[in-house]
């Protein structure tokens, strides 16, 4: 008997302490810093508020429902102590905004029932206006009506045929207004329900106070469905001027939460990318047959290749990344998921990604137009509770740099305010700060922010390959470019005041020398043609003998002088059958292990010069051999 009730007390404590929750306080947070990776973004809030004594749960509303439950570390300062932090989701907004779609819904469907009775109005008018027209004739086959009756009838139609009439133009031009209104409406709704962000994230912080008192929270995470893309503007205005290099950021953030005057960072680190050492396997040597060789060669790579990014419905993806696989070449779609990016002649694949689909790999195969549809992934969001967390402090900032003004791109007139930035290299990234705050909201369209402005001596030459192209083609070379902090991306090229084109700066490169290609200059004027008296064939035993020359002309039309690195080329020979003679090449450097030619050449202003090669080749008369 005392053991059953004793088991009653212990059922009835139980209820009780399960019945007794814990206090929850929210919190108001704001975003203060946010250093942006190439994908993903750290984001450092600060909180304060009052906490209850004994056990309770801080909790920070409206955050991004993107956030990365494993990230989250929380600093704080107070006299209480932290037992445990995690992140779940706020499907009260999804509540929220579910009602504010079924309110528009019952608003839609109520203009609908006013529409079908407004359709049904004038279906009655019509009939109505219809049966007065049947009715018009008065009177028998054998008598007229009287001038009286036929004034009153004309009275009469007239009356009921304009009542008809007004009341038709009445009701369609409130169906128009409706239609407007349902569109309008519809629009709305389908906006709502597209949206992401159907439910935000919150942190909630179990914490421990021995008194009621005041609480500061330091709190950083990462969020996903934001980055930038290093950028550039490469100006020349005369080959005698330094090269004026405008490094930018490319952001996008698509959040869900708005970021308002808060600290910028830059890095050039990726958090997604495994940090894992790579382990070198055995090579393990074979014979050929037992060895598996794509003898396919890859197809040419556009310069530039655009596209859409669609969901499963067809529907843009505003806020969609495309990246270069392996580089850091990349941009995102703007508000009709319209995207265009240049590549490097490497690229092979783009790497298309937002939060909440699938990514996408495609082999851009020679196209220069790739478009993709992305899946939907449905444990994109699954809540994941956070079983630790991290009061490790914000490592402090060494080795800075003194920032650099940046001016805008207009700046014959006056320069716009600088922007000031300062360069932060760690152990193993590099960061870059943005002194003033900065505003970015969360709707997915691409913000150029400058980053720093470098105006660095450099060396200018043309190099010309008339074999393969007309033109001439202006590099910047730059010694010592490492200091720069630069990273691979697209270029916008101005030369001259104008612009020319886009290209990639190649900063990944491992040459000394940072060769920066400045677009066309046809200015330059070449032509390269085949030279009848040398382009011969003649017989002699058992071997034929060719012979072929070219001549290129080469006119400065600019109005200074320019240097000129021509390149041409003559047939190797992998065969001992077939033997390759060079001949006259007008003072050309030859390379005889590749064939290529080249002419270092300066031009006066105006001028013109001309160039020459021969070669003769002996094979077997038996065999065919293609020179032209």
């Amino acid at each position: 008997m005392k053991r059953s009730i004793f088991a009653v007390f212990l059922f009835l404590l139980t209820l009780s302490s399960l019945a007794q929750e814990l206090k929850e306080t929210p919190f108001s947070s704001q975003i203060q810093e946010v250093t942006l990776f190439l994908s993903g973004a750290q984001i450092f809030e600060q909180a304060s508020g009052q906490i209850s004594s004994g056990e309770s749960i801080i909790v920070l509303k409206g955050l991004s429902p993107y956030l990365d439950e494993k990230s989250i570390q929380v600093k704080a300062q107070g006299n209480f102590s932290i037992q445990a932090v995690n992140k779940r989701l706020d499907f009260l907004t999804e509540k929220e905004l579910g009602e504010k779609v079924k309110e528009l819904e019952n608003q839609i469907e109520s203009i609908e029932k006013a529409q079908t009775l407004a359709q049904n109005r004038l279906q009655i008018l019509s009939n109505k206006a219809g049966l007065l027209s049947a009715n018009k004739d008065l009177g028998g086959s054998q008598s007229g009506p009287t001038m009286s009756e036929l004034k009153a009838a004309l009275e009469f139609y007239d009356a009921e045929l304009t009542k008809i009439t007004n009341e038709e133009l009445q009701v369609k031009s409130k169906i128009a207004e409706n239609d407007r209104e349902l569109e309008r409406l519809r629009n709305q709704v389908k906006s709502m329900r597209e949206s992401q962000n159907k439910s935000t994230a919150e942190i909630r912080i179990r914490v421990k106070a021995p008194v009621a008192g005041s609480g500061n929270f330091q709190i950083n995470y990462l969020v996903a469905n934001a980055g930038w893309y290093p950028k550039y503007d490469v100006r020349v205005k005369t080959i005698q001027d330094p090269l004026k290099i405008n490094y930018k950021a490319e952001v996008y953030q698509n959040t869900g939460v708005d970021w308002k005057n808060v600290k910028l960072r830059f890095s050039n680190a990726n958090p997604n990318q495994s940090g894992q050492a790579p382990f070198l396997e055995k090579w393990e040597l074979n014979y050929a047959r037992f060895t598996t060789v794509n003898k396919f060669a890859l197809p040419p790579v556009p310069g530039q290749v655009s596209g859409l990014v669609l969901d499963s419905n067809g529907e843009p993806i505003p806020g969609a990344t495309v990246l270069v696989k392996g580089t850091t070449i990349g941009t995102a779609t703007d508000l009709n998921g319209r995207y265009s990016i240049t590549i490097p002649p490497t690229a092979q694949n783009l790497v298309f990604s937002f939060v909440g689909f699938s990514t996408q790999e495609i082999a851009i195969q020679g196209r220069s137009t790739v478009s993709v549809s992305l899946k939907e992934d449905v444990q994109m969001l699954e809540e994941v509770v956070v079983s630790g967390f991290s009061s490790e402090s914000k490592r402090s900032l060494q080795g800075r740099v003194a920032g650099v003004a940046v001016t805008g791109s207009n700046t014959r007139d006056r320069e716009s305010a600088p922007l000031m930035t300062n360069f932060v290299e760690n152990q193993t990234t590099v960061e870059i700060e943005v002194a003033e705050p900065y505003s970015i909201k969360t709707n997915g369209e691409r913000t150029l922010v400058d980053l720093k402005t470098y105006e660095i001596p450099a060396n200018y030459r043309y190099t010309a390959i008339p074999k393969l192209d007309k033109d001439a083609f202006l590099l910047a070379e730059i010694t010592d470019w490492s200091q720069y902090s630069l990273l691979e991306g697209e270029s916008n090229l101005y030369f001259e005041e104008g612009f020319v084109g886009r290209s990639i700066l190649n900063a990944a490169a491992l040459q000394d020398t940072l060769q920066i290609s400045m677009g066309r200059d046809r200015s330059i004027v070449m032509q390269r043609e085949k030279v009848d008296q040398f382009s011969k064939k003649r017989t002699i035993g058992s071997n034929i003998t060719e012979s072929r020359g070219y001549e290129i002309t080469l006119k400065n039309n600019k109005s200074q002088p320019v240097t000129l690195l021509v390149k041409d080329q003559i047939p190797v020979s992998v065969n001992s059958n077939i033997t390759v003679t060079p001949g006259e090449l007008s003072g050309g450097k030859l390379d005889p292990q590749t064939g290529i030619i080249n002419w270092e050449i300066s031009l006066a202003p105006g001028a013109q010069q001309k160039v020459s090669f021969q070669y003769e080749v002996k094979y077997p008369k038996s065999e065919r051999i293609i020179l032209d």
